[in-house]
């Protein structure tokens, strides 16, 4: 069992930076591929970003924007986002799996923390 817990989220101006964090709890951290995922009101949840074994993979629309990485002895991965434009404004979720296939699938991963808002102004 994995527990996530994100944190990072707020309000920010079109061209700014955030960061945001996620702390897992449980054994094996290292072994999970994680991602980032969010959803914007009215719309699907969207794949943002992901980082297995070393290698990372972005989303088309945050690629050179955004920049996800973790921390194994920490027990957390991150998501640095710079360039924010308002149509980043989402809920930013974090998501853990054993995922040996493509990272972008919201159902190849098992655990999922509650969400941080994520609010770029114009």
């Amino acid at each position: 069992q994995v527990e996530l817990v994100e944190s990072g989220g707020g309000l920010v101006q079109a061209g700014g930076s955030l960061r945001l964090s996620c702390g897992a709890s449980g054994r094996a951290f290292s072994n999970y591929a994680m991602a980032w995922f969010r959803q914007a009101p009215g719309k699907e949840r969207e794949f943002v970003a992901a980082i297995r074994w070393g290698g990372t993979f972005y989303a088309d629309s945050v690629k050179g924007r955004f920049t996800i990485s973790r921390d194994n002895a920490k027990n957390t991965v991150y998501l640095q986002m710079n360039s924010l434009k308002p149509e980043d404004t989402a809920v930013y979720y974090c998501a853990a799996g054993q995922v040996v296939g493509p990272l972008l699938r919201q159902r190849d991963y098992d655990y999922w923390g509650q969400g941080t808002q994520v609010t770029v102004s114009s």
